[in-house]
């Protein structure tokens, strides 16, 4: 059962005036990662999940997009203590498309990922457990497939995914200037313990 997998990242005596520069940071590690140089969509949420969005724009994918920088500036002109600011932008990664009446085969699709930024006072304080910037993946499946019988092919394109994982998840701690990260799932159930059995079920 795939499962949603999410990175925290937090950083020592963050200030709401200084969340622009490391959004900006974490965000431009992607292109040197699988991802995309541009911010596909930005969206600003007041007060908790429930509430209307106050600032929402949707740029477009590749050069429709805009620069990290610019993204943050726009979202973070409306600068409150309770306020979340969340950007999309896209990632590339290996998953295993079957089309009808046709055999299975390897493609690389764009991901969206979706990265927040909480200010201290946003849904009560929810920085405390979810990081000062949230990083959201989406579903885990890329990372294990588990629906897939994987030969040779299929374990390194797995493989490739999750290496793909871990380097982006360290360029955005030393980038962005984190002291502490946290790579965890939804049912917080271990990726690499499942990764171990399903690469090890797989050989």
């Amino acid at each position: 059962m795939s499962d949603a997998l999410y990175l925290s990242l937090w950083y020592p005596n963050l200030r709401l005036a200084g969340l622009g520069d490391k959004l900006t940071a974490v965000l431009g590690e992607f292109v040197a990662h699988g991802g995309e140089a541009r911010v596909y969509a930005a969206t600003v949420w007041p007060i908790n999940w429930s509430e209307t969005p106050v600032f929402q724009r949707v740029y477009g994918h590749g050069e429709r997009g805009v620069e990290p920088r610019q993204a943050v500036e726009e979202a973070l002109e409306l600068l409150h203590d309770d306020y979340a600011y969340e950007f999309q932008i896209g990632w590339n990664l290996w998953e295993l498309e079957t089309p009808v009446n046709l055999d299975p085969r390897w493609v690389r699709e764009p991901h969206l990922v979706r990265v927040t930024g909480f200010g201290p006072l946003f849904d009560e304080a929810a920085f405390e457990q979810d990081g000062h910037i949230r990083v959201d993946f989406g579903s885990d499946a890329p990372f294990l497939e588990e629906e897939a019988e994987l030969d040779q092919v299929g374990a390194r394109h797995v493989e490739e995914n999750v290496r793909q994982l871990v380097e982006l998840t360290a360029a955005v701690e030393k980038g962005s200037g984190a002291t502490a990260r946290l790579l965890w799932s939804e049912m917080g159930e271990s990726l690499a313990q499942r990764l171990a059995a399903r690469l090890g079920a797989g050989n």
